[in-house]
């Protein structure tokens, strides 16, 4: 296909250019669902919380199908600045690669198997699906997985800039909102008096010197803090939010529990606290041994990339916490994910699509 990474670019470029903040992806759900229609998909439909589904069909009905999601949100709140730019051998824009060119990908994998005229034996299922990032809790996904449950042949979850990894095992992930509450008061005449702001602060530091091992890899991440009236005022009430992740779910349990105790600790007189969890992502692995391992690393090193054998935090963890074969593929390299400096690279665009178009087509069969 003539131009092909170029054509990917664009509609890559298109796709960031409309915001799509977790529980707010509907525009671009809608500019892709009338697109899965312009290509003619079959069964094009969105769901009730904004998964967007098209399948394009196979020869075999009785055959199992092939689920190739990608994730439609952006960490990135609407009113940020959504300019690109193009350099000779990147792009970069916020959300460019996580996940705009993993949802152009869908669109590519299908423009190449036309091309090349592959008659496929089973059906794909092509999902754009919302929720993957933040608090969204994966319930997109989840979504996805009860629809088609065991009944999948398997799910690959396509991410833009993970090429050359093969994400088969799924990181735990707990995540809490951990609230204090004061009376409050003024900085001057009630100096003395708890304020929650400061509480806050005093339990982070602790949460922060809590020992992790390195093997399981195990972290834990204060991303967000707030709270307070003005600058001369003790704070009657201020929050953080807790990231806690573990390779081992029983570490992550101990972990969490660990967290839960200090949080307890915290109350005193006059100082309340409270945790809420407003995050879980299970865990889950897929054997490095396991045929569908196996052939996405053929895959990638037919197209001369090195492989790296990874886990993560990302869709994939939702079926294979229940057993299900998924692993995520990415479509090319880059940098600076989850910042307005993001980019990818161009490049290696059709490396990662010939490798992604090779393993559908050899997980599903062609005629």
């Amino acid at each position: 296909m003539k131009n092909f990474p170029n054509q990917i670019l664009e509609l890559a470029i298109r796709i960031q250019q409309l915001a799509a903040p977790t529980f707010a992806e509907r525009p671009r759900g809608e500019f892709v669902r009338a697109h899965f229609i312009a290509e003619g998909l079959q069964d094009v439909s969105m769901d009730s919380i904004g998964n967007v589904y098209g399948r394009l069909p196979g020869k075999n009905k009785k055959m199992n199908p092939l689920i190739v999601s990608a994730h439609l949100d952006t960490v990135f709140p609407e009113s940020t600045n959504l300019n690109f730019i193009k350099e000779s051998t990147r792009i970069s824009a916020p959300g460019i690669g996580d996940n705009s060119i993993g949802v152009a990908a869908l669109f590519g994998i299908l423009w190449l198997l036309r091309e090349r005229k592959i008659e496929l034996k089973g059906d794909i299922w092509f999902v754009a699906n919302v929720c993957e990032e933040g608090l969204g809790d994966l319930r997109g996904i989840k979504a996805v997985v009860d629809r088609f449950g065991a009944d999948a042949l398997a799910y690959l979850v396509v991410e833009g800039m993970a090429l050359g990894h093969i994400y088969h095992r799924a990181i735990g992930v707990r995540r809490y909102r951990v609230t204090a509450h004061t009376a409050g008061g003024h900085s001057w005449s009630d100096y003395g008096q708890p304020s929650a702001v400061h509480e806050i602060a005093a339990l982070v530091t602790q949460l922060a010197d809590m020992p992790l091992p390195r093997a399981p890899r195990t972290t834990l991440n204060v991303g967000v803090m707030t709270g307070g009236t003005s600058v001369n005022t003790l704070a009657a009430e201020a929050s953080f939010e807790l990231d806690l992740r573990s390779e081992e779910m029983s570490v992550l349990t101990e972990l969490a529990k660990t967290a839960e105790e200090l949080i307890l600790t915290a109350n005193k007189l006059g100082v309340r606290f409270d945790a809420e969890v407003i995050g879980q992502r299970p865990a889950g692995e897929l054997s490095a041994n396991h045929p569908l391992v196996k052939l996405a690393e053929a895959c990638l090193r037919e197209q001369g990339l090195d492989v790296a054998f990874t886990s993560g935090s990302t869709d994939a963890n939702l079926p294979l916490s229940r057993g299900l074969p998924a692993l995520v593929l990415g479509v090319t390299t880059g940098g600076g994910a989850h910042t307005t400096h993001e980019f990818i690279d161009t490049a290696p665009i059709e490396m990662g699509m010939e490798a992604l178009v090779m393993f559908v087509e050899r997980v599903v069969g062609s005629e």
